[in-house]
């Protein structure tokens, strides 16, 4: 459906010439350097929480690691004291080895000059 008033024609706008509106410019900078310092200090207190968070993590794990490693020190001292006890030794001995304690006759007695 043409109509003879629609005429398409192409906009000559060759001297048209957008000017930049200098005021709006002004009020976004103005409005970007007033939200900068709030948006650094966001993101350092954010920064300093995760911080705080991640220090606090690592000390629980170091402190599970800490009891966990005195429970192994109290085991390993368990077992020491019983494989150094002097009745385990001596069955050990006769047992495994088949030593005996010496009798009077197996001593050497050396006198001192």
């Amino acid at each position: 459906m043409t109509s003879p008033y629609a005429t398409g024609r192409p906009v000559q706008n060759f001297f048209l010439v957008r000017e930049r509106d200098r005021r709006r410019r002004r009020e976004l900078v103005l409005v970007v350097f007033g939200l900068l310092p709030l948006a650094v200090a966001l993101l350092g207190f954010t920064w300093i929480h995760l911080e705080v968070r991640q220090t606090g993590y690592d000390i629980e794990r170091l402190e599970r690691r800490l009891v966990e490693l005195r429970n192994l020190e109290r085991r390993l001292d368990l077992e020491n004291s019983y494989l150094s006890s002097p009745a385990r030794l001596e069955s050990a001995a006769s047992a495994l080895l088949g030593m005996a304690l010496p009798t009077l006759e197996d001593m050497i007695f050396v006198e001192e000059p």
